[in-house]
């Protein structure tokens, strides 16, 4: 079972194996949602499906039954666990998931999957251009049609920490916020996206990007566990949650502290654009 990372190597071996894994091509781009589906139909691993940020993994605006707010609601563990019934995903199996983005955008799914209990989810390191300069083969168009299958969510839920938490917990140390935007955000001296700037009261800066290398594979695992302590420095990693603009890119901290031996951390998936939406909700600058 592959948890965290797999590499190019590894993921050749499954798919010529009796036992393929299921593997999704994650790409998208904030600025350009639509961008995603034509780098998908250009190019992707053969038998790769499509998992989109908007329409899969994202509940609509205004959903009543969206697991969390802000600007890239989570459906319903019971409407994700459905499309993943519907593109044919059973829980014994093994998923591979990657994007072009540096990993900013198929963890996601990584970290969707982890909360329905689904352990056996890994990351490609260095993503498609990893595969592709490791002379991988690619298709082109639409891909496979899926067989359906029925998928059942394990009944509990963990790694999903809510705003009301968030806010009754600041201050405290049971809880240790990680904001994985970059700094002029995290600072309050720029916001492209939302109405308000600045970031969560107490909250530590880690800018997702910190965790890739120039070549787009995670950095080496003593290398994050240095820093991330360095970060911390003598907080506990259990109290550790997680947020970013949407709730997307945070996921990349939580899989690098994953990677470097530090555990399983939360996530607060509505983050700032969920946050700042309420203005009894206190924010810091600088």
């Amino acid at each position: 079972m592959y948890t965290t990372l797999i590499t190019v190597a590894q993921l050749q071996t499954l798919l010529a194996s009796g036992q393929p894994p299921i593997v999704f091509d994650c790409s998208f781009q904030l600025m350009q949602p639509t961008a995603g589906d034509a780098q998908y139909l250009e190019s992707h691993i053969p038998s790769a499906l499509r998992a989109d940020l908007d329409r899969h993994l994202s509940a609509a605006k205004g959903d009543p039954d969206a697991a969390s707010g802000g600007r890239h609601p989570l459906p319903s563990r019971q409407a994700f666990a459905s499309w993943l019934g519907n593109v044919g995903l059973t829980p014994e199996r093994q998923v591979v998931v990657y994007d072009r983005q540096a990993a900013n955008y198929c963890g996601r799914l990584w970290w969707m999957l982890k909360w329905l209990g689904h352990e056996a989810v890994a990351v490609l390191d260095g993503g498609l251009p990893a595969w592709i300069a490791a002379g991988g083969a690619v298709e082109a168009g639409k891909g496979p049609t899926p067989q359906s299958s029925k998928y059942s969510p394990d009944p509990v839920e963990s790694g999903l920490v809510a705003a009301d938490t968030i806010a009754k917990n600041l201050g405290k140390p049971i809880q240790t916020v990680i904001d994985a935007r970059g700094e002029p955000r995290f600072r309050g001296e720029v916001e492209p996206l939302d109405p308000v700037a600045g970031h969560i009261p107490g909250a530590l800066n880690r800018p997702f990007t910190q965790n890739i290398d120039a070549n787009g594979f995670f950095r080496p695992a003593a290398e994050l566990r240095a820093e991330f302590e360095a970060l911390l420095a003598g907080r506990n990693p259990a109290t550790v949650v997680h947020h970013c603009g949407s709730g997307v890119s945070a996921v990349p901290n939580i899989l690098a502290m994953e990677i470097a031996g530090l555990g399983r951390t939360s996530l607060y998936a509505g983050s700032w654009s969920d946050w700042c939406s309420d203005p009894s909700r206190p924010v810091a600058q600088g």
